[in-house]
């Protein structure tokens, strides 16, 4: 299993690691029904608010959602096509093809700052911009990416596992009695 002990670490600006893009405002009065997300800026359902039948410029997938008004800072990854609020930001990672595994490496790490920003220090645009994030680098002091796909990839096999070991210990069916 990859340890986060045995990495360097070397804090980035937002800015370095992702492009920024802004969703767009589609009040409740112009959604049509249908089943495409739209993200809004919540805590839960993965960032759902609605499924919509709307397009719009902010139509993404492969791409995290980062509340900026709302539930500050909450992120959630979208591998699917949505829509996005103007109270979300989209983060799509610059340097690499982002993956499934990269953007939930990186969740984890924009949500480390979620206890900074509250009423009156809000987590706009320039904020956003200029929050560091510590990262694990490789040789030449880059994001390490292929670490973090791989150490989120071991996390999500061990807890498969671990799920498996419960399951076959507590479910397995009672011995069968022989009869004499």
């Amino acid at each position: 299993m990859l340890s986060l002990q045995d990495r360097e670490w070397k804090e980035f600006e937002i800015s370095a690691i992702f492009e920024i893009s802004p969703g767009k405002r589609l009040t409740k009065s112009e959604m049509k029904s249908g089943s495409k997300p739209f993200i809004g800026a919540t805590d839960s359902n993965n960032g759902i608010t609605a499924f919509v039948s709307n397009s719009n410029v902010s139509e993404d997938e492969n791409i995290l959602g980062v509340n900026y008004n709302g539930s500050v800072v909450e992120n959630f990854y979208h591998p699917y096509t949505c829509i996005f609020s103007d109270d979300v930001k989209r983060f799509r990672t610059k340097q690499v093809e982002g993956n499934k595994y990269i953007y939930l490496f990186l969740k984890t790490v924009i949500l480390q700052q979620k206890s900074k920003y509250a009423y009156g220090y809000k987590f706009n645009e320039q904020r956003m911009q200029k929050q560091l994030l510590l990262l694990p680098v490789d040789s030449t002091g880059n994001p390490d990416y292929d670490f973090m796909e791989q150490y989120i990839k071991d996390r999500e096999q061990q807890i498969v596992q671990d799920y498996l070991n419960y399951v076959n210990k507590n479910l397995l069916p009672p011995p069968t009695l022989q009869h004499r």
